[in-house]
């Protein structure tokens, strides 16, 4: 994603935290906060009839390898489980902000919020209040999913971040992108205009046993069709080894040219496409779109009577 919304002058630096600085901000929490990294948990949260086993993984775009990417992202075994994803809106790196900085410390506070007694286990309360919270610059689309113990699975986005949930081999929920225009999706940003919680798309849905959620970023979602999601994550029994393997497809279909893309289709229906005599030629606009790629994959899980890990 590469458009923010801005005004025509960007306010002067304020404070900001990184990932390393929120982490220290509640060290009692009993949530994770990722940016850079893959992991497992198996599982999320306990004490309920239902948990999720949560596999992670990131692989940030070729030309951002040594900063980490601008997605960021947490896990925690808070209540039935949450998960998010944040993805910094890029081009504010062509007004010299880091776009990695509003994702990361969204993410941070997010974590840090999450057991607040006012967000009462809401999502979009949870992204009202850390939206609020942050400081740093920059904007970013986002999605939490919130598990609850007897089995609701509760989802708020801001943007194009998206989520799926599959049982027994189909798709039974998808969440709806929301974009301004094409690439320019909803975002929450530093600036006086901007989208709030109030613009999020909220769902509920009861989970089954053996239910897969995957989330992500639109580096995976733009790179791999819904068909592929079903087919990879059925071939792993371990969340961890589907999220890499559906991260590592995103990542190889983003860097093929000759790839038809969910991204090059949308491109094609909104009217952008190669000029008109290479169409006379019989060519389109193809390819995949590269982008930091951020998966978390979510295996529903019997477990009463556990302990919080």
């Amino acid at each position: 994603m590469a458009i923010p919304i801005f005004r025509a002058s960007v306010s002067s630096c304020r404070p900001f935290f990184d990932t390393s600085e929120s982490q220290k901000i509640s060290p009692f929490k009993r949530s994770r906060l990722l940016s850079c990294t893959s992991s497992e948990l198996n599982p999320l949260h306990s004490r309920s009839e239902l948990s999720i086993c949560v596999g992670t993984h990131l692989i940030p775009h070729p030309n951002k390898v040594d900063r980490g990417g601008e997605d960021a992202f947490f896990v925690s075994g808070y209540n039935g489980g949450v998960f998010a994803v944040a993805d910094g809106v890029s081009g504010w790196a062509e007004q010299n902000v880091d776009p990695s900085l509003f994702s990361r410390e969204l993410m941070a506070n997010t974590s840090y919020l999450v057991e607040d007694e006012e967000v009462n286990y809401d999502p979009q309360i949870l992204i009202q209040k850390a939206h609020a919270a942050t400081s740093s610059i920059g904007s970013a689309t986002i999605i939490v999913a919130m598990l609850e113990r007897n089995g609701t699975l509760k989802v708020a986005s801001v943007g194009d971040c998206g989520l799926r949930i599959i049982r027994e081999g189909r798709i039974i929920y998808s969440s709806s992108p929301q974009e301004h225009y094409f690439d320019c999706p909803y975002q929450l940003s530093s600036e006086v205009v901007t989208q709030t919680y109030l613009d999020a798309d909220v769902s509920s849905v009861e989970m089954m046993e053996g239910d897969i959620i995957v989330m992500g970023t639109d580096g995976l979602f733009d790179n791999v069709f819904d068909h592929e999601i079903v087919s990879t994550t059925a071939r792993f029994s371990g969340a961890a080894e589907a999220a890499k393997a559906l991260a590592k497809l995103a990542h190889d279909h983003s860097n093929d040219s000759n790839f038809d893309s969910p991204y090059s289709i949308e491109a094609r229906e909104k009217g952008f496409d190669v000029p008109l005599w290479k169409k006379i030629l019989g060519m389109k606009l193809i390819g995949g779109k590269l982008d930091d790629i951020t998966v978390i994959v979510g295996r529903v899980v019997s477990s009463p009577g556990m302990t919080v890990l």
